[in-house]
């Protein structure tokens, strides 16, 4: 069995948004949700809707080439697991 550590949506959305250099509030801002929101993505107890996981990944685009590799490493692994 193959250890490693996968990168979780906690991790994603956390680096992305020091990325950006946004509070919490800031980025809630941006998507549209409450700071309490992003702060519960982060800490892992929730998880974004799919209108707002839509809404990370065009940011995520948009940050060139430290976007993409932090997308192709997330969806990677998530299309990983899924088929497994």
């Amino acid at each position: 069995m193959e250890l490693e550590k996968s990168l979780k949506i906690s991790d994603l959305i956390r680096e992305l948004r020091q990325h950006l250099a946004l509070s919490q509030e800031k980025f809630a801002a941006k998507l549209g949700v409450s700071m309490r929101t992003v702060n519960r993505w982060e800490n892992g107890s929730t998880v974004p809707s799919q209108m707002a996981l839509k809404l990370i990944q065009e940011m995520l685009q948009k940050m060139g080439e430290p976007g993409k590799r932090l997308l192709n490493e997330y969806l990677l692994k998530t299309e990983q697991r899924e088929d497994s």
